[in-house]
């Protein structure tokens, strides 16, 4: 498996430079972005953000629960957080709690 460590080594960049890179950080010189990429197509990296949200401690997801997808307001508001999301580069988890309190908790905790 390839790891960070590789891509740096290969781009011939520091670990913090390819990790600010694929955090979309703007403070990387276009040329060491662009020697990082190279590194990421050349190696076949594929980003953990798994393993990236157990050493930072927080994830780019986001849960929605509505009370309701029947009401057709939900699935127009939940489509609008979603598009917004995206473009921030988080993840929505969409949960119906059929407006039932138990079903909520339940989708809470597991969020």
């Amino acid at each position: 498996m390839v790891t960070i460590k590789d891509v740096a080594r290969v781009a011939g960049v520091s670990i913090g430079t390819v990790s600010n890179v694929l955090n979309g950080k703007e403070s990387v010189r276009l040329q060491n972005r662009e020697k990082v990429y190279k590194a990421v197509d050349q190696l076949g990296f594929q980003y953990n953000m798994t393993a990236s949200a157990l050493r930072t401690k927080t994830t780019k997801n986001i849960g929605l629960i509505i009370p309701t997808i029947v009401n057709p307001f939900y699935p127009e508001l939940a489509r609008g957080v979603e598009d917004e999301a995206r473009k921030a580069g988080f993840t929505v988890f969409l949960c119906n709690s059929d407006r039932e309190e138990e079903k909520e908790r339940n989708y809470i905790g597991a969020l």
